[in-house]
């Protein structure tokens, strides 16, 4: 999720392809729409092991964040801030061909978590732009920016998102989701025909328990779980239930697993899991003890990328470990600030991923040369996961 990314007070992750038939290759031939070189503040020393050819992808943007591919690997959807109309983030297709940028949301609301089906070429993305109040709330916030003043940031979960499909161009919109309760942050099966989501819609149907009600006052993300459906919205089922954070979820490359990011109740640390779709088999792949979280496989399905914040609370940096989650991580950036959100080219050859080394300071989209066969040295020489690996048993809410 781009939502922790959106400001420049305290990072804060609980505020906020798969396809292996032939691709394009993303090379130098390709128009990145005069993408920038990285600035100086970045380790290049440190992050040639695996990076090289770092350059910012999207400019057009006042932030951006939350890059996925066509399987062609020759188009992107990606979210990010560009009007004084509306303050939230939007999505647009950005053709890496022409550089040609479109938006495919509805402009009014908030929107996050687009993904492309890859059989289809539709999107998915989640908004609150059916919400009744979705454009008071854009004034309120425009007027508290200008204003001059500054919050810690903090994402609301809000109950009015909702998953919604369209065509390429952002036209025949239709909605997947009709639950109160946020419903966002899903992402198709290779074959397009499930999607993967994250919903906290358990909060608001049924009654609550009185400790129930102060999660749900003080952290509502407790309430979010892993659901799967078919493609229509049809034939919805929930995966996980365990108390605190389940989100981010994506299919595995073969389609027969989901990864995705579990908070502990508390919200202090975090971390990557994968399961069975049907929600069987849980592995826990990270174990560090600090904020673990947005992972993603490799197209190769070896090892996953992911952020960890095991360096600082304002220094999130990139990782890799096996599928497994047998090894010790092995760390990929070295720069201050924010690294996180990484998605590899269906080719597996380039890295995009979410960062702050800007001139401006600002989370925007960045891509890079990735050395697979050096990521396979490197977690093939890796130790093994100290303490060894636990799967503990996760509690079900009540």
């Amino acid at each position: 999720m781009l939502e922790a990314l959106k400001y420049n007070e305290v990072i804060n992750p609980m505020s906020l392809i798969q396809k292996t038939a032939p691709i394009l290759l993303l090379t130098a031939s390709l128009a990145w729409a005069n993408p920038q070189p990285a600035t100086a503040v970045d380790n290049t020393v440190a992050e040639a092991r695996f990076l090289s050819n770092t350059k910012q992808l999207i400019t057009s943007a006042y932030r951006s964040g939350e890059g996925y591919f066509s399987p062609t690997g020759d188009k992107m959807i990606f979210q990010g801030q560009w009007g004084d109309v509306n303050p939230f983030d939007q999505i647009r297709m950005k053709d890496l061909i022409t550089g040609e940028e479109i938006e495919v949301s509805p402009g009014i609301g908030k929107t996050t978590c687009a993904f492309i089906n890859p059989a289809s070429g539709e999107i998915m993305f989640a908004s609150s732009h059916l919400d009744p109040n979705a454009v008071a709330k854009q004034k309120t916030e425009l007027e508290f920016r200008a204003s001059g003043k500054h919050r810690r940031y903090s994402w609301d979960y809000d109950e009015t998102m909702d998953l919604f499909v369209a065509d390429a161009d952002g036209s025949n919109l239709r909605r997947l989701t009709t639950e109160l309760g946020y419903d966002a942050e899903g992402s198709f099966s290779p074959d397009g025909t499930q999607i993967v989501f994250s919903s906290m819609r358990s909060a608001y149907n049924r009654e609550l328990s009185e400790d129930e009600k102060a999660h749900l006052k003080d952290n509502a993300s407790w309430f979010a779980d892993i659901y799967i459906m078919n493609a229509d919205g049809s034939n919805v089922r929930q995966l996980t239930s365990s108390p605190g954070y389940d989100g981010g979820p994506f299919f595995s490359p073969d389609g027969k697993r989901i990864i995705w990011r579990y908070f502990s109740e508390d919200g202090e640390t975090a971390d990557a899991y994968t399961m069975a779709i049907d929600g069987s088999d849980v592995v826990r792949l990270t174990d560090m003890g600090f904020m673990s979280w947005a992972p993603y496989y490799h197209p190769s399905a070896e090892y996953v990328i992911f952020n960890t914040n095991k360096f600082g609370h304002r220094n999130f940096e990139l990782f890799i470990v096996d599928v497994k989650g047998e090894k010790e991580p092995v760390r990929v950036t070295y720069t201050d600030g924010f690294d996180g959100l990484a998605v590899f080219t269906p080719n597996g050859q380039q890295l995009t991923w979410t960062n702050s080394r800007d001139e401006h300071k600002k989370s925007q989209i960045f891509i890079a040369d990735w050395n697979h066969e050096e990521a396979l040295k490197a977690l093939e020489a890796a130790g093994p996961r100290l303490p060894p690996a636990v799967q503990p048993k996760r509690p079900a809410r009540p």
